[in-house]
């Protein structure tokens, strides 16, 4: 009697880890953020940022622009300390909240990708009214203030500026323009987080890896290079935020501006493609950030843990 044949087995189900979020992790994070931010981070934000507040500028003239403040110096304003606050706190904020907030997503039953936007949307948002909020508005008021420079006085110091605004204007007025940079980081980070994860699925098929395997140094900064690149969709976002926080001079521009009057004044004066003002630095900066998280991550992670005698289990 011939026996019947065994099903086999169906494979027991991935379970969910919630990762514990360790010193070590953050460390490298503000630590990747200083380094990408003091080399070529900075020189790309302010050139974005100018391109953005002047939108008649060609990505020429806004080089020159920038040069006529003050040579080379002139690419790194606003970097201290406003830049090195921001980087040197936004990583971590943006781990602890966009790692619970992947972690519940996926226990719900999400997929990867809603979970990798679900912990994008979280962390964009927590880091805008953190951090980000008056360390943009800081950095775009000494990038855009040229009232003084035109009429040849000396540029006020950076805590000089910082207080007159909040003498005139309270922490509201260093808070500028913080409710697009939420919406900006929000839609910037949902979007790189979900397009990054459907770009290493894809780079997985063609290669023909599981999700268990590693992908290789190249894999991971063509995925995250896309995300990032693709994510880039939003800048009309980042436009608005600008103009709302710079310091230009306009007597057309509204009062008190909101992100919806701040549209219509953008869309009203330069059109559609000033809107889109500054994209290419943009695309620029994010490429150098992925550069500088993924390629040079390994490298750190072995310093970090001789450092903290911690494994660093951050992903890049």
């Amino acid at each position: 009697m011939s026996s019947l044949p065994v099903a086999a087995a169906p494979p027991a189900p991935q379970t969910l880890e919630k990762k514990p979020i360790k010193f070590s992790n953050l460390l490298l994070g503000a630590g990747l953020n200083m380094f990408e931010v003091t080399t070529l981070g900075q020189p790309l934000e302010v050139t974005k940022t100018t391109m953005a507040a002047h939108r008649g500028d060609s990505f020429a003239s806004a080089i020159g622009r920038i040069w006529s403040r003050g040579g080379v110096l002139g690419f790194y304003q606003g970097l201290i300390p406003w830049a090195w606050i921001e980087a040197s706190t936004k990583g971590a904020v943006l781990l602890f909240v966009a790692s619970e907030a992947e972690y519940y997503a996926r226990a719900a039953g999400g997929s990867e990708f809603v979970g990798g936007i679900a912990g994008g949307v979280a962390g964009g948002v927590a880091q805008a009214y953190a951090t980000m909020g008056f360390c943009t508005c800081m950095k775009t008021v000494e990038i855009t203030k040229t009232k003084m420079a035109a009429s040849g006085q000396a540029a006020q110091g950076t805590w000089a500026t910082f207080m007159e605004i909040y003498r005139r204007e309270g922490i509201r007025g260093i808070n500028r323009g913080v409710n697009a940079v939420a919406i900006r980081q929000m839609t910037n980070w949902g979007s790189r987080f979900g397009l990054s994860r459907l770009a290493e699925q894809g780079i997985r098929k063609v290669g023909g890896k599981n999700e268990t395997e590693k992908l290789a140094a190249w894999e991971k900064i063509l995925a995250s290079s896309l995300g990032g690149g693709l994510s880039a969709w939003n800048q009309p976002i980042e436009v608005i935020r600008v103009e709302m926080q710079s310091k230009k001079d306009d007597p057309n521009r509204p009062k008190k501006m909101t992100v919806g009057n701040t549209f219509k004044y953008i869309y009203d004066s330069n059109g559609i493609r000033g809107l889109y003002r500054g994209l290419a630095p943009r695309i620029g900066l994010g490429i150098w950030q992925t550069i500088c998280m993924v390629a040079m991550g390994d490298m750190a992670k072995t310093y970090v843990e001789r450092i903290t005698g911690e494994k660093v289990t951050a992903k890049h």
